[in-house]
């Protein structure tokens, strides 16, 4: 690890998270890190506290929600938060590298993703491109949600369902996020946002959190 700040533990972490996001969403956000000496202070290095893999969504930033600055967050987005090779190697490297101790999967409200998924479940027919890539690993989260009782016309809940499950997922894919979590240097929070309100809904953890 090349780390040598002294992180915080994984729950001190999300607390400094939820209470970032209880001040966007209240509108009253404290900008934190954005200004000139920050930017002085980063040229020769990074310590972020927490690691965001979530959505593309244009109207999910993370910084914002979470209203943190510069240097505070190491952010991994894919549209639906699919987790290819090098999401998982991104993912690794802020583990094993960075030494942040959190690891947040965001999913949110009506993703187009998720949708397309339900979509092609429901039509039969994918979508053309590398968005069928995109779609084919999602598929086994909607399944899941439809075999669980999620209306199809529920695509939050099925949102909520898909967040949990690549949640949980990660650290069955790599040894190294596994060993991470099993040493209670990482924890790993799945959590649904609102884009009515703003406000950040933990629907999994694993490890101490």
């Amino acid at each position: 690890m090349t780390s040598t700040q002294i992180q915080p533990t994984p729950a001190d972490a999300w607390a400094r998270l939820a209470a970032g996001n209880k001040r966007f969403t209240a509108g009253t956000p404290d900008h934190p890190n954005q200004g000139a000496d920050r930017r002085e202070y980063l040229q020769d290095q990074q310590h972020p506290f927490a690691m965001l893999f979530g959505c593309s969504d244009s109207r999910v930033a993370a910084e914002l929600i979470f209203d943190v600055g510069l240097g505070d967050m190491f952010v991994v987005r894919t549209a639906g938060q699919v987790a290819d090779t090098g999401v998982m190697g991104t993912l690794e490297y802020g583990v094993d590298i960075l030494d942040i101790p959190l690891l947040v999967v965001l999913g949110h409200d009506e993703c187009g993703a998720v949708t397309a998924a339900r979509d092609t479940i429901l039509s039969g027919t994918s979508p053309g491109g590398f968005m069928s890539d995109l779609v084919a690993r999602i598929l086994p989260n909607v399944l899941t949600a439809q075999k669980d009782g999620v209306d199809p016309a529920d695509i939050n809940s099925m949102v909520a369902v898909h967040t949990k499950h690549t949640a949980e997922l990660l650290p069955e894919r790599s040894l190294s996020l596994r060993a991470a979590v099993d040493a209670g240097r990482l924890a790993i929070a799945g959590v649904t946002y609102s884009l009515r309100d703003g406000e950040a809904h933990v629907v999994t953890t694993i490890g101490n959190l």
